[in-house]
């Protein structure tokens, strides 16, 4: 079984003293829970493994009593690590896993607590309040195609139509059973689970037409006013904003904002769609996979999304951001942040090879460094098999 870059992180943390709460976040299917028992496993340490998944919202001292009986197996292994799943699903979860830490604190109780969530919810604001001192966060971003390639042995072509969802992959071979399991088992479920049982929204139908809408339209830049239009509903432009921050800390659609000098921190009004994971976007086709590849235009466009993929989860993995950026008619397909360093990256994979919006960006911009992905640039099957921090930490 592949073991992701991150076990070895988790394995100095595991092993070292008891100083925080660990709290892994990530998307759907993207091995989380399975790094988890590859941990247990490859340190040794005694653990109890619990999901909240299916606890009833009347069960309030369900954590509590989780939590006691490993505080009672750790007196007697010495080490011992308690593993939540799904944890934001519990109520209060924050403020009851304050007070159990703190008792354990207080009463030198060396018991390791892992906290695992199906979203980037754990990364709002309002989760750590006054407790972000307990609390020691790791992101776990989609499967790279260097993963997919050294667990299946996948070719650049079949990671840009299928994506990097490894638990789908003995299904690829059957692309219309592949479809309805991403669609029913990651699609809906993410949005269901993930997102309307744990946040108020008002007009649930509406947010799916947008995410349906969001992934058609990937890599492309829509106002909310164009995008309420082909909806055709009454909401308005903070709803869509909203539902659309939402689909992100999913890890389903993204909108990237305008990277502007001295505001690239204010959102703007016109995102860039951008999927999280090209299966996402590929599974709510009518086209196949030999029909988009035989394709140069269709092709080209599945190409990028999935470079955008890939920066996206860069980004988000190494907290740095990630923009669109267009001025007039010139435009770069994507600008990477990273503290006082920009990066511009364009994609040219397909027929169309001018690159007058990398030359005028440099203008406005002499102190970034461009970036050609394609042709006369870095090979995109080179690129998505690279780590972006090889170029960006630079």
């Amino acid at each position: 079984m592949i073991e992701r870059s991150h076990l070895k992180l988790f394995e100095e943390r595991i092993i070292g003293s008891r100083t925080s709460i660990q709290l892994v976040s990530g998307p759907r299917q993207a091995g989380k829970t399975t790094m988890v028992g590859q941990l247990m496993e490859k340190t040794g340490t005694p653990y109890l493994f619990v999901s909240a998944d299916n606890v009833a919202g009347q069960e309030h001292f369900w954590l509590t009593n989780q939590w006691e009986t490993a505080r009672q197996l750790c007196k007697k292994a010495g080490n011992f690590v308690l593993a939540v799943d799904e944890v934001q699903k519990l109520p209060n979860w924050r403020e009851e896993v304050k007070l159990l830490w703190d008792e354990d604190t207080r009463s030198e109780i060396p018991l390791k607590v892992i906290l695992i969530d199906s979203s980037r919810l754990l990364m709002l604001p309002t989760v750590y309040e006054s407790t972000d001192d307990l609390f020691e966060h790791t992101y776990i971003g989609h499967w790279s195609y260097a993963e997919m390639k050294r667990a299946f042995d996948w070719s650049p072509e079949r990671f840009v139509w299928f994506g990097a969802y490894p638990g789908t992959a003995a299904l690829t071979n059957d692309e219309e059973r592949w479809k309805s399991y991403v669609r029913d088992a990651i699609i809906e479920t993410s949005i269901s689970r993930d997102i309307l049982m744990l946040t108020r929204v008002d007009k649930p139908a509406l947010m799916r037409r947008m995410f349906e809408l969001g992934c058609i339209n990937t890599g492309k830049e829509l106002s909310y006013t164009k995008i309420l239009g082909q909806l055709q509903d009454s909401g308005n432009t903070v709803t869509l904003s909203h539902y659309l921050q939402l689909l992100d800390n999913a890890g389903l659609l993204a909108g990237l904002e305008k990277f502007t000098e001295g505001r690239s921190g204010q959102r703007a009004t016109s995102p860039k769609f951008q999927v999280h994971n090209n299966a996402l976007l590929s599974a709510q086709q009518d086209l196949t996979f030999d029909q988009c590849r035989n394709n140069p235009a269709i092709w080209a466009s599945w190409v990028k999304s999935a470079i955008g993929a890939h920066l996206l989860d860069y980004s988000l993995t190494k907290k740095v951001k990630l923009y669109y950026w267009r001025s007039g008619k010139y435009e770069i397909d994507y600008v990477v942040r990273k503290g006082h360093q920009i990066f511009g990256v364009e994609v040219k994979t397909g027929l169309e090879t001018k690159t007058s919006g990398m030359e005028f960006f440099k203008k406005t911009h002499p102190e970034a460094r461009l970036i050609l992905v394609g042709k006369s640039g870095i090979p995109w099957e080179t690129f998505l098999e690279m780590n972006p921090g090889d170029i960006f930490d630079w």
